[in-house]
């Protein structure tokens, strides 16, 4: 099957997903199999809202906070030569998060480290999606990493014996009502992970959060006060003020963790937010506008919204990891090894979520076969263009008015119930009329749905009942 192209010469060309049903642009769902294309206009191509870029959260009308969820882009200010020099420099920070991630989630290397949250050792830094918060008593304002592979939550604190640069002045304990630092011998500090935690000579609750790149946070574990937008300050809530900071954490403050243990955002807040959280993450760009990110569980959810159970890995019990059984392109399910996908008992494999990687990576069987499918689908009616770093798979749209995408779908369960996911969230836009495969191999067989893949579905998780629900529309 060749993709259908409208040739004009008039016009210049111009990151959750695990449900059991079909979430297409319009918000449509139907049967997998006559889903097999979608078509998108290469001069118009893209995940940006209309609207600029805003920090505001506000109390949603069910009581839960609400924040504003920004890209990366919004918050740095940096711009770029090119199109192409923005997405080689995703491609560079992907790779350096991939590479951590397989090294942290592999059985032989596993570890009791607190810390697969943030990897910050390349010059642009790290973390793709952030949050403003409220720090103390009065409520300091602070951009937090939000990443959903890890627990701890952290600061840079005065007095900073070692801090790198960040947007906002740093934080002053000294200056907060709330401030309390935590006892080395305490509960909570016990809570840390083996090996994160110790006494400093005062009695206070020593931290560390150690990456894979040699990055790392210092200091002492204290309870204080968070405000998430015009919510209701939640107190209590124990964070790491580090003291010794090491990386490049693109001008944050810091990082909140959302991941599946006990010492994360969600973990803390138990009962006043259910162990739940749900988000929609913004598209790329500094000219994209906010996604959100909701505290608490859904009692509400539209009709349609469909859940999935999550699986945990024993091993690294933060990661959120759900069962994905196999792949379909052009409305054509791939035939696959069986157990290509599977969470081993020892904590090797399995698909893990992750807010923080970008570029969906599956095993290098999955992936070819999944690369080869859609090339044969677009077939030879566009011409190709040459790969770029790890995105092999190319098309040079340039001058095409309309373009016939073949559908990709993951397959998850026993059931194999169907999530094919729109275009823009296959593709991304290189520049020049030249748009590249959104999915890459592995290294290892560990799988990684990567943020593309995810922006603008509504994704609900639920880690007190385990499962994760997306919701029936776009967001």
């Amino acid at each position: 099957m060749a993709m259908h192209a409208a040739m004009t010469t008039t016009l210049p060309p111009l990151a959750l997903l695990f449900v059991c049903a079909v979430i297409m642009s319009g918000a449509s769902a139907s049967s997998p199999s006559s889903l097999r294309f979608h078509y998108i206009d290469p001069r118009n191509f893209t995940m940006a809202a209309a609207t600029s870029p805003s920090s505001s959260s506000s109390p949603r009308r069910d009581g839960r906070p609400s924040l504003a969820l920004l890209h990366r882009g919004a918050v740095s200010g940096r711009t770029y030569p090119s199109t192409r020099h923005a997405v080689l420099g995703l491609v560079a920070r992907d790779a350096v998060r991939v590479e951590y991630l397989q090294g942290r989630l592999s059985p032989t290397t596993m570890t009791t480290e607190v810390g697969s949250e943030v990897v910050s050792g390349i010059s642009e830094g790290s973390g793709e999606y952030f949050v403003r918060v409220g720090v103390g008593s009065p409520p300091t304002e602070q951009y937090l990493v939000v990443d959903s592979g890890s627990d701890v939550i952290w600061v840079q604190c005065r007095p900073c014996a070692e801090c790198y640069q960040q947007a906002d002045p740093l934080f002053d304990p000294a200056g907060s009502a709330s401030f309390a630092i935590v006892p080395c011998g305490s509960g909570v500090c016990r809570t840390l992970p083996g090996g994160s935690s110790g006494c400093a000579d005062s009695g206070a609750c020593r931290y560390q959060v150690s990456y894979g790149d040699g990055s790392y946070t210092q200091g002492v574990l204290a309870m204080e006060t968070l405000t998430f937008g015009d919510s209701t300050p939640v107190q209590g809530v124990a964070i790491g003020c580090g003291h010794r900071n090491r990386g490049l954490f693109v001008g944050a403050a810091g990082l909140l963790g959302l991941g599946w243990g006990p010492m994360s955002l969600v973990g803390q807040l138990g009962g006043a937010a259910g162990g739940a959280f749900s988000y929609c993450l913004a598209s790329r760009g500094a000219d994209a506008g906010a996604g959100s990110l909701v505290l608490g569980r859904d009692d509400a959810m539209p009709v349609g919204a469909v859940w999935v159970p999550l699986l945990r890995n024993a091993q690294e019990p933060s990661f959120y990891y759900v069962g994905l059984t196999g792949l379909g392109v052009g409305g054509e399910r791939l035939a696959l090894q069986d157990g290509l996908f599977d969470l081993t008992e020892d904590g090797g494999g399995g698909v893990v979520m992750d807010t923080g990687t970008a570029v969906t990576r599956l095993p290098a069987d999955a992936y070819a076969a999944l690369r080869d499918a859609f090339a044969d689908a677009v077939g030879g009616g566009l011409p190709r263009a040459p790969g770029v770093s790890l995105l092999d798979t190319c098309y040079d749209l340039s001058g095409y008015a309309s373009v016939r995408v073949p559908t990709v779908a993951l397959y998850f369960g026993r059931d194999g119930a169907a999530l094919t996911l729109p275009a823009r969230n296959l593709l991304v836009e290189m520049g020049g009329g030249v748009y590249c495969l959104a999915f890459a191999a592995s290294a290892s067989g560990l799988s990684i749905l990567g943020n593309i893949q995810q922006q603008g579905i509504q994704i609900t998780v639920d880690s007190a009942t385990g499962y994760v629900g997306f919701g029936p529309a776009t967001c």
